[in-house]
């Protein structure tokens, strides 16, 4: 597949995303209407420090918690001893591989148990990637999401537009398909991005940088 076919799909999947208005986007209206408190801590594996902060936060507030992709099940299995949780409060879940299994692998479970109102939580360097892939996953199914950062100090890495773009596109896809084009995306995006986006949209801020602002 082309360059013009993937953005043809990518334009087509956004069109129908935002002209389908009584359809898709109505749990997303749902979501900025949403008051209700937080029902449950998400956090996205990568970082042993996000499971921590999630594991003393899901016991503060006394809500359960899911970890997605998280450390390995000797490492779960002792901090859930080391915490005063109890062991239905918390769940280790490997079946995502990437920040969009992180979503897309638990979002129709949690649609099921009535769940609209989730707290994420991953380091800072990766929050804005992770809040754009949530908030159109987990949107898509009325779930409102509060992020948490956690420190990465000397650690952190600046994610490329590449991958933020890539990620978008994969998560529109999703919702509108039930399908991901990770593979397909990765092979066809082989140009310079930051410099096609610029003569394309002419711009020059990053894409956090318009997010943010």
């Amino acid at each position: 597949m082309s360059q013009k076919n993937l953005l043809q799909i990518t334009i087509g999947s956004l069109l129908f995303f935002i002209l389908v208005a009584s359809g898709p986007l109505k749990p997303y209206r749902k979501t900025i209407l949403n008051k209700e408190s937080p029902q449950l801590i998400l956090v996205l594996g990568g970082d042993v420090d996000r499971e921590h902060i999630g594991v003393s936060l899901a016991s503060k507030l006394n809500l359960p918690l899911i970890v997605s992709g998280g450390s390995n099940p000797e490492h779960a299995e002792w901090l859930i001893k080391k915490s005063a949780l109890d062991s239905w409060q918390v769940k280790f879940d490997y079946r995502a591989k990437d920040t969009l299994g992180n979503f897309t692998s638990i979002v129709d479970e949690l649609l099921s148990k009535n769940i609209n109102h989730i707290i994420v939580i991953t380091s800072t360097d990766h929050l804005p990637r992770a809040l754009i892939v949530g908030k159109i996953i987990a949107g898509s199914r009325g779930i409102n999401l509060t992020s948490i950062p956690v420190s990465c100090a000397n650690r952190c890495k600046k994610e490329s537009l590449e991958k933020i773009f890539i990620d978008l596109i994969r998560a529109v896809i999703w919702v509108t398909t039930g399908k991901d084009v990770k593979e397909l995306t990765k092979q066809v995006i082989k140009w310079d991005f930051e410099n096609k986006f610029s003569e394309i949209f002419h711009v020059k801020k990053s894409i956090p940088y318009l997010i943010e602002n």
